[in-house]
């Protein structure tokens, strides 16, 4: 079947103007003005009459499975349903494991990861966890992103006193793994690495790039914006040509120790030289978010969401006065590059996968096109999970 968007304010994320956009199964295969189009075929129509038009969101890191469990058994995190996803316009997505390694494995995230694939957007998870040894399926990190079609790289933790406290020389090891996995497969085969609260900050990824050849780009460090002293420390990380990825779930006001809102620190990070294609967003969605205090006990616990996407996407446009174009960034064509999808995602290019978003005039999603389909129109929502009523 062939699709037609008519009137698009399109921004690919450039800005073009008004165009049409020709879909046919799951690709774009044309954009232009006033389209005419002539084929032996059923063809649906939709007139967005002039509505800003965006690439698919991509989410890079979310618990596909749940997370949490740092309370207890009765913390655990539920699984993503595929509706809060849509409503969010996120069409592409990332899963991985968490704290929780012991009830929450590898082989569930890969088939959760094969779930939504079929349910009707595009998604990819990581082997790994905080774990060292890291969990994975076939028993070895580098097996896992070669043979496993949706891994495509390692998760793993430092500086917080849920990881395992890797050294160096473990850290360095594992991402070999995972890059030489990565290289054989035709993958990007690149690390996530959650940050926590230590004071360790960087310093043993900064070992890993000092003390090996693995190059800086191999890694996305996430949650950077958990505190003042690790936003400061991401920025000289990025400077030196890594990528940076915030969380969205972390909406607090920036305070002096605190947390720093995602859209005020990518502002921040702009304004003080750090380069616009090394940064990231993400929800961390269905994972858990434990307040601990200061001796490490658990004193609060909520589960993070998936439309703190859009909201932190809004907010750089109208809060921090960022073009369009710059604010879609960190959530179309850089998480593309750092997630090895940049030949087919994050971009409204013929060719590439038809991942379309349209916004309400608050850059709210309003209609959004997964795989060449209608996921939502008007805020109607189309596609539904198996077990979502």
């Amino acid at each position: 079947m062939f699709l037609l968007l008519k009137n698009a304010n399109l921004f690919a994320p450039t800005p073009l103007g008004i165009n049409d956009i020709l879909i046919c199964g799951e690709k774009i295969i044309a954009i232009a003005p006033d389209l005419v189009v002539s084929v032996p075929a059923e063809i649906k129509i939709i007139d967005l009459q002039g509505k800003t038009t965006v690439p698919g969101f991509i989410d890079g890191h979310a618990h596909l499975i749940g997370g949490g469990g740092e309370g207890g058994f009765a913390t655990r995190t539920p699984e993503v349903a595929i509706g809060n996803l849509i409503e969010a316009g996120i069409t592409s997505i990332c899963g991985l494991l968490g704290t929780d390694a012991a009830t929450r494995h590898i082989a569930s995230l890969y088939a959760k990861t094969k779930a939504l694939r079929t349910e009707g957007i595009s998604a990819w998870f990581f082997t790994g966890g905080y774990r060292v040894p890291s969990p994975t399926l076939t028993g070895n990190i580098g097996d896992d992103v070669t043979f496993l079609d949706a891994c495509i790289g390692l998760k793993t933790a430092i500086s917080d006193h849920r990881s395992s406290q890797s050294t160096v020389d473990e850290l360095a090891r594992i991402a070999s793994q995972s890059r030489i996995g990565g290289m054989t497969s035709g993958k990007v085969g690149s690390v996530v690495v959650h940050l926590g609260d230590g004071d360790g900050h960087f310093d043993p990824l900064i070992g890993v790039i000092e003390n090996t050849e693995i190059p800086i780009g191999q890694f996305i460090p996430t949650h950077v914006n958990r505190k003042r002293a690790l936003l400061d420390a991401a920025k000289d990380w990025a400077k030196r040509g890594g990528n940076i990825d915030f969380t969205t779930g972390i909406d607090a006001e920036d305070t002096p120790a605190g947390s720093v809102k995602t859209s005020t620190g990518i502002a921040e990070c702009l304004a003080d030289g750090v380069p616009l294609d090394r940064i990231s967003m993400t929800s961390d969605g269905n994972g858990s978010l434990p307040d601990f205090d200061t001796k490490g006990n658990m004193i609060g616990l909520t589960v993070a969401g998936f439309d703190t996407v859009p909201r932190e996407f809004a907010d750089l446009v109208e809060r921090e006065k960022l073009d369009i174009a710059t604010a879609l960034a960190p959530i179309t064509v850089n998480p593309a590059r750092m997630l090895g999808l940049g030949g087919f995602k994050g971009k409204l290019k013929a060719g590439y996968d038809a991942d379309i978003v349209v916004l309400d005039d608050v850059l709210t999603p309003e209609t959004v096109i997964a795989r060449g389909k209608p996921a939502m129109i008007g805020k109607e929502r189309l596609i539904k999970g198996t077990f979502e009523a």
